[in-house]
């Protein structure tokens, strides 16, 4: 079995990226959530087109296309125009998916505690248990009652993204990977 170096690089650059990207969007919440939904809109925008595509080359070759590949690519590129004509949809649509996003991703991080305090030590599985378990709370508080989320979700993701990225970087300079 091969010994890790107790370094972890991608930890360390992920890190800091969210930790960059949580300053951002803290910064100018405005513009960064704005630039989220029209990113996202443009892949799907594009996603959709690959879909169509899909279901016109399967029909060229064989006489008929799954209609579900022409159906989900219509509703991406529908879904993907509205998002970059409207970006404030946009917004709307993520105050409802953002504590979703919370509830999976905290509760997804904590069903992998036991793994974390085994590999990383104690200071990581407390930090990433504390970590997620106030998310647990602050998505079913944002699920409870939407205006929370709808008014706070810039400040919410930016601060969400700089704890992350600590996460990460904590977890670059633990002990992750130097025990069998």
């Amino acid at each position: 079995m091969k010994k890790w170096s107790g370094f972890r690089w991608f930890e360390f650059a992920e890190g800091v990226l969210l930790v960059l990207l949580g300053i951002f969007t803290l910064a100018r919440p405005a513009s960064a959530l704005t630039g989220f939904i029209v990113a996202y809109g443009a892949v799907a925008v594009i996603m959709g087109v690959a879909d169509i595509l899909l279901y016109v080359r399967i029909a060229h070759f064989t006489g008929f296309g799954p209609i579900v590949s022409l159906l989900s690519g219509t509703l991406s590129v529908m879904a993907g125009v509205m998002l970059l004509v409207y970006p404030n949809a946009g917004k709307l649509i993520l105050s409802v998916l953002v504590p979703l996003w919370f509830l999976a991703h905290c509760i997804s991080r904590l069903s992998n505690l036991n793994k974390i305090r085994f590999f990383a030590g104690e200071f990581p599985y407390y930090f990433t248990l504390i970590l997620n378990a106030l998310g647990l709370v602050l998505g079913g508080l944002m699920i409870l009652n939407p205006w929370i989320s709808l008014l706070s979700v810039p400040l919410v993701i930016g601060i969400y993204l700089l704890l992350l990225g600590v996460d990460c970087l904590i977890l670059a300079f633990s002990k992750l990977g130097t025990r069998y």
